[in-house]
């Protein structure tokens, strides 16, 4: 329809046709029963998925979330609360993690009957908290009680998601908002989580715009609550173009004398641990590393396991190395590492100096179930699928390594870099930057990857920290301390990047009091929600 024609419909019906048309859409979406309910919730979790990463659609949840406030309004029992919050966030993580089958693929001759399981089986456990979220909200009165009951059950699941077990915080509501500089800036006060609690407040809000019942909303409420919704991101926007406008241009505020390139090989995962490619792949990136390099490029870096191989043992790859390394600089790299008393097996960050010695490990500590090691082996049966048969034994968690002529930095391993608050040791100084080390090639050319690629980005706004990231097929990026892009090599593309690495800002917000301020906004969410509901329940009672 065009803006013409738009407005002759509300020139001719008018703002209460309008609303009237908003309530009958509450009533319908509250009627269905059965495999429509059920089936309408599921299409919307999957609809909502298009506020995720890579595509960040996010005015999709005013229509979705409030829709769901709706079915929920509609239902009775405690069982078709749980299935309604189970089918929409079934929808929305079989949407968004799709790709993850995709590494089960890579060796289809050993895996492929886990893909079900992969593709069916995680979104219906992550779904769970959905479900909850939903039971949840059947405490408090229909409308808008409700709709912010159901967020604050939400944006709490979120946040016990990312802890629980072994944590999985991938692709929390908040990231709907981390699409734009500008969105993104509020989590240095407030986290990622915060961003999820403000996100799931303005969705649920335009819920409060219609009504099934008796009593409708005032035109003044409906009014309100359609302007909240839009204000609250726009608010979120405007704090961060003014952060921005006080931050200094890329390329100013840099360490003087400190140049990264980092390599991305782009070796197809099959290929990569095959022993008869090793030595290849090897010299592949010891290529890469010296090609056309500029003179002020002083260390190099390169992806998770990019040395397939035990590189602390072997001399004669040690000294290959050497002879890339600028002098006085160093090569930071993926490798396997083990300890032989007790013998254990790490995935780690091996540091070589200009003489090919070893100057550092860093051993990574929250492994991937499955990927790295088999949880429940014994009862379960199932071997991980990554090369070789043994687990990976974690290391004792994030710290801060110190080298000659380098600021010190956190190093991070693979999803290392997903944990909001867990990048950064709380015992050694802080670091001067974050580096992520990771082989996103599991998941080929899919949503994954810029997935990943978004929540690593979202640590630097939180700590006020560059971020610099190397991985195997992409995306190897580097951003500075606002999480602003300095370059990037595409996925799927062998290449390098030469920076000059950013300064760090003083420690943000969130870095001094980590989720304290996403626990505030939790309480103002239920808080709200309390207090709602009481005056439903004195508005009955009078």
């Amino acid at each position: 329809m065009s803006v013409a024609g738009l407005n002759a419909v509300f020139s001719t019906e008018g703002p209460g046709v309008v609303w009237q048309r908003l309530d009958d859409l509450c009533r319908t979406a509250g009627a269905l029963r059965g495999w429509r309910r059920y089936g309408a919730a599921f299409l919307l979790g999957i609809v909502s998925s298009l506020a995720l990463p890579p595509v960040f659609a996010f005015p999709v949840l005013w229509a979705t979330l409030p829709l769901l406030v709706w079915m929920l309004d509609g239902a009775k029992r405690k069982r078709q609360f749980f299935l309604i919050g189970w089918c929409f966030g079934f929808g929305l993580y079989a949407a968004s993690l799709y790709w993850i089958s995709n590494a089960l693929l890579v060796f289809s001759d050993r895996f492929w009957w886990m893909v079900p399981f992969a593709a069916l089986g995680l979104p219906a456990v992550l779904a769970i908290y959905a479900g909850l979220a939903g039971l949840v909200s059947r405490l408090a009165a229909p409308g808008p009680a409700r709709a912010f009951a159901f967020a604050a059950a939400w944006v709490l699941g979120e946040w016990l998601r990312g802890h629980l077990l072994t944590g999985f915080p991938w692709n929390l509501l908040g990231h709907a908002w981390t699409g734009t500089d500008v969105m993104s800036q509020a989590a240095a006060w407030i986290g990622v989580y915060g961003l999820s609690a403000l996100a799931l407040a303005s969705a649920v809000l335009p819920a409060l715009a219609a009504g099934a019942g008796v009593r409708k909303p005032s035109p003044v409420r409906r009014q309100a609550a359609i302007a909240l919704a839009v204000a609250l991101p726009v608010a979120i926007a405007a704090s961060g173009a003014f952060r921005l406008s006080q931050a200094p241009a890329l390329g100013i505020a840099d360490v003087p004398g400190v140049g990264l390139r980092l390599v991305q090989a782009n070796i197809p995962q099959r290929q990569k641990w095959q022993r008869d490619l090793r030595g290849q792949n090897f010299y592949r990136h010891l290529e890469l590393s010296e090609k056309d390099r500029p003179d002020w490029v002083t260390h190099l870096i390169w992806p998770e396991t990019a040395a397939a191989f035990f590189l602390e043992e072997d001399a004669p790859a040690r000294d290959a190395a050497a002879q890339v390394i600028p002098a006085g600089g160093h090569l930071i790299t993926g490798a396997p590492r083990r300890v032989t008393d007790p013998f254990s097996l790490h995935n780690s960050v091996v540091v070589l100096d200009a003489r090919g010695a070893v100057a550092a490990t860093y051993d990574k500590a929250h492994l991937v179930p499955f990927g790295e090691y088999a949880p429940f082996r014994s009862v379960i049966g199932i071997d991980k699928i990554t090369a070789g048969s043994i687990d990976y034994t974690p290391g004792p968690g994030p710290r801060t390594l110190a080298l000659a002529g380098l600021p010190s930095f956190s190093p991070l391993v693979c999803y290392e870099a997903i944990f909001p608050g867990a990048v950064v040791s709380g015992t050694d100084p802080r670091p001067a930057w974050l580096l992520n080390l990771t082989n996103d090639a599991w998941y080929g050319k899919t949503a994954g990857p810029h997935q990943h690629l978004t929540m690593a980005r979202m640590r630097a706004v939180e700590e006020g920290l560059p971020l610099v990231r190397a991985t195997n097929t992409g995306v190897s990026a580097a951003f500075d301390s606002f999480g602003r892009e300095i370059g990037r090599i595409p996925l799927e593309q062998p290449g390098v990047l030469d920076i000059r690495l950013p300064r760090a800002l003083s420690p943000t917000l969130y870095a001094k009091i980590g989720d304290a301020a996403f626990l505030c906004l939790l309480l103002w969410l239920a808080g709200t929600a309390v207090w709602l509901h009481r005056g439903v329940s004195r508005s009955d009672t009078a």
